[in-house]
């Protein structure tokens, strides 16, 4: 299957937000060593994708949600159907139909993004200053748009250039190899920093998966994806490096968002230490709250004195015991004194 559209509709917003900076009047030549028309394009590139996929993001929160309230049911599927692989996947199949949740939704945003990231690697491969005209105009490129795409930089940096070029490349693009590879790799460690953080910010909001199919997925990728990146990340040229932290940043501040609109419920695995107990749930025993004390009406109601308790008296102890004299309470006492005759 031929990736040219995916290749045209990139091309294409690329352009269109390179013809609104150059509308508005941002110079396509260097400031601080950064054409910033082409670096704003491919954060926009971001933008218009992040806002096309929203509603697919909304379902992947949504779904997760729903996966995790079926936690304790399919853990009573797996006691019940232990050692019966068959009828346990029937069941949960039965039991994600019934319940509307499917498996898949948490990772569709993640699936969709791959063809537009392979779709960026491609095109900024392909600014190339060595290529024929024709060559250059593919993907609905103008000529003069290409050039200038070709030549942008980043601190001096050609955005097509990557950590892993060769010398033939960077003598190609006219950049200085330790220039490349020092602002490669901090971009590197950003993207491989960012992509962690944005896989951790999604697993504590949520709580770890109690099935251990879904724990390993989860612990895969947090710790998984970010260590490949080390590697993998000398391969990217620094627009798509580029492409890769804004659009990690932008997850971080959508799951935020997304994530204070749509709580995650109370989850079981988040019990213990330091956890807080669910809203009108009484703790026996536990420490009463710092903002609210207890028998009162709120924060800034007035508190009621507590009813006063009258003691106990154990009037089996004040009885005389058998065979002792009687005592007489007025004994000692100073005798009142007697009226006059």
């Amino acid at each position: 299957m031929s990736l040219d559209p995916i290749y045209y509709a990139i091309s294409w917003i690329l352009l269109r937000w390179h013809s609104l900076w150059d509308a508005i009047g941002i110079p396509d030549g260097r400031v601080i060593g950064t054409n910033w028309a082409w670096i704003l394009s491919i954060f926009f590139l971001v933008v218009t994708l992040r806002v096309i996929l929203f509603p697919v993001f909304v379902k992947q929160i949504k779904s997760q949600r729903a996966m995790q309230a079926l936690q304790p049911k399919v853990k009573a599927l797996q006691e019940k159907h232990k050692g019966d692989r068959e009828t346990l996947q029937k069941e949960m199949m039965e039991l994600y139909r019934t319940e509307k949740a499917n498996p898949l939704m948490g990772c569709l945003p993640m699936f969709l993004q791959i063809p537009v990231f392979f779709g960026l690697f491609h095109v900024l491969q392909h600014l190339k200053p060595s290529l024929s005209d024709e060559m250059k105009q593919l993907y609905g490129w103008p000529l003069a748009q290409f050039n200038s795409a070709a030549d942008a930089h980043l601190f001096n940096v050609p955005i097509s250039a990557k950590f892993g070029s060769s010398a033939a490349e960077l003598s190609a693009l006219g950049a200085n190899g330790t220039t490349v590879k020092i602002l490669a790799a901090v971009l590197v460690l950003v993207m491989m920093a960012t992509t962690f953080l944005t896989q951790r910010q999604m697993i504590l909001k949520t709580g770890w998966a109690e099935d251990p199919q879904q724990l390993m997925i989860q612990r895969l990728m947090l710790y998984g994806i970010p260590f490949t990146l080390l590697f993998s990340g000398a391969l990217f040229p620094i627009g798509v490096v580029i492409y890769w932290v804004t659009n990690n940043l932008f997850t971080l501040a959508q799951q935020q968002w997304v994530l204070r609109k749509f709580p995650p419920p109370q989850m079981a695995n988040k019990g213990g230490p330091g956890a807080r107990p669910a809203a009108g749930t009484k703790v026996a025993g536990g420490p009463k709250s710092p903002v609210q004390p207890a028998r009162t009406g709120g924060l800034f109601s007035r508190k009621t004195e507590p009813e006063p308790v009258s003691p106990v008296v154990d009037t089996k102890a004040l009885a005389p015991k058998p065979g002792a004299k009687p005592v007489n309470p007025k004994k000692g006492a100073r005798p009142a004194n007697k009226p006059k005759g």
